[in-house]
């Protein structure tokens, strides 16, 4: 799952970077305004995490922008302005939440799961499809009670997957979510993301399997026999 940290202070965004890793999300790094509009108007993310006060603007501006583009994104704001007018003027703006600085690490994780676990949103504690389970926060998977061995990348393909049962999740939304903006993305990169989970899951016995469907994307569906 990927998130876009709209962050200017260097050291501030790494301490996020790596405490949303270890949390089990991927990030993507904009500084600016503009280069988070530009993330945001060609990449799908599961959140938003920005501070308020950046070189090129307000992040309230940020937010009316996507929310005026019907974007339902969670955006959960972090700022050292934690007057009750700040507050309301930043939710006012479209934002989820708000977290004034500093503040416990452990309670942005917990304030961002929240707004995921929003219906129609990403998070749930355990994810199930046939006999596959999903612990999403310590990132196992299992098949019939047994875990499996999977990589980060392979883990976060199959939790969106869950995430949308009987649904297709189109190729582009797959690639944002695993690639984002990392730049490390070759032609085929997701196919061979999918093939391996599939072979992983079949050998494991799963019954249900990574299924493609031609020119949409890919679906999570009972195993063909």
């Amino acid at each position: 799952m990927r998130l876009l940290v709209v962050e200017d202070n260097n050291q501030l965004a790494d301490l996020l970077a790596q405490g949303l890793k270890a949390a089990g999300f991927d990030t993507d790094r904009a500084r600016l305004l503009a280069e988070a509009m530009d993330a945001l108007a060609v990449n799908s993310y599961a959140g938003v995490v920005m501070d308020l006060g950046l070189p090129d603007g307000d992040g309230r501006g940020l937010v009316s922008w996507l929310r005026a583009r019907a974007d339902t994104t969670p955006v959960l704001m972090l700022t050292a302005r934690g007057t009750v007018a700040d507050k309301v003027s930043g939710l006012s703006s479209g934002a989820d939440d708000y977290l004034v600085k500093p503040f416990a690490f452990e309670e942005l994780i917990a304030r961002m799961r929240a707004l995921l676990r929003r219906p129609g949103m990403y998070v749930g504690d355990v994810l199930q499809a046939g006999n596959i389970a999903l612990d999403v926060s310590a990132r196992q998977a299992t098949v019939g009670g047994i875990p499996q061995t999977l990589s980060a990348r392979e883990i976060s393909l199959l939790e969106l997957l869950m995430r949308r049962p009987g649904r297709v999740v189109p190729k582009r939304l797959a690639e944002d979510q695993l690639f984002g903006l990392s730049g490390d993305l070759r032609s085929n990169a997701i196919e061979v993301y999918v093939h391996r989970l599939r072979k992983q899951l079949l050998q494991a016995g799963a019954t249900v399997e990574v299924h493609t469907v031609r020119g949409a994307g890919y679906i999570l569906a009972e195993t063909k026999r």
